[in-house]
């Protein structure tokens, strides 16, 4: 509810797309209906979608789930459609444009800093330094290093093409990707949704809105004045 949450509150509509099999080869059935595209956490992306075999800590894929995330991914690309990543989201954007991940961070990194406690947030907690002049930087109000929600085992580790890095834990983890063309697609590694401070996923809202063609506006409790969005 917390990403549902911050679209309804941005002026946005959220609309919820379900890993139907029609879209795995037409993408555009769902993106012709919305302005944005939001990709939110989950379970591990399948390591086949990057030529990987799984690691042993890997979580079980969602085999749908990863090929409709990312026909959606490469199609929203393409069209330059605002697009944000969160967490699996961004590992999703990253793989769909040919990059791969990480599968174990305790393993490649020697440490369990990203995800110490399972199942929550708290407690979790890390430092990230953000690009200046980054979409990322620019949301969230400057490049100091800043505590972000954290929990993930798994990262981006080459980096997908059409995407540059725009921030990185005191590790070397990416935190944050950006479309290297300028369009709004961002994706950052940790979970905005649950910090309402952040201004990550209204700055995806104010994207779309004016990326969009003229729409009725909603009479959402919350929602600040303008066109309406679907994300």
């Amino acid at each position: 509810m917390n990403y549902l949450e911050h679209v309804q509150g941005a002026g946005g509509i959220a609309l919820l797309i379900a890993p139907d099999p029609a879209l795995v080869d037409a993408p555009a059935l769902a993106l012709d209906r919305v302005d944005a595209l939001l990709l939110v956490g989950g379970p591990d992306v399948g390591a086949e979608r990057y030529g990987a075999e799984p690691h042993p800590m890997a979580e079980p894929p969602v085999p749908l789930r990863d090929a409709v995330e990312i026909s959606l991914a490469r199609e929203a690309r393409r069209r330059g459609m605002p697009m944000l990543g969160i967490c699996r989201g961004m590992q999703v954007m990253n793989v769909a444009l040919g990059g791969t991940l990480h599968q174990h961070l305790p393993e490649s990194h020697a440490h369990e800093e990203h995800r110490r406690q399972v199942g929550r947030f708290a407690g979790n907690e890390h430092g990230v330094r953000l690009q200046e002049g980054s979409l990322v930087a620019l949301a969230e109000g400057g490049t100091a290093p800043r505590e972000v929600a954290s929990h993930h085992h798994q990262a981006v580790d080459a980096i997908g093409e059409g995407l540059v890095v725009t921030g990185r834990a005191a590790d070397g983890v990416v935190e944050a990707l950006q479309a290297a063309d300028g369009a709004w697609q961002v994706g950052v590694q940790w979970h905005p949704e649950p910090d309402p401070g952040s201004r990550v996923i209204e700055a995806l809202v104010d994207a779309a809105r004016a990326a969009a063609p003229r729409r009725p506006r909603p009479a959402a409790r919350g929602a600040r004045k303008g066109r309406a969005s679907r994300c």
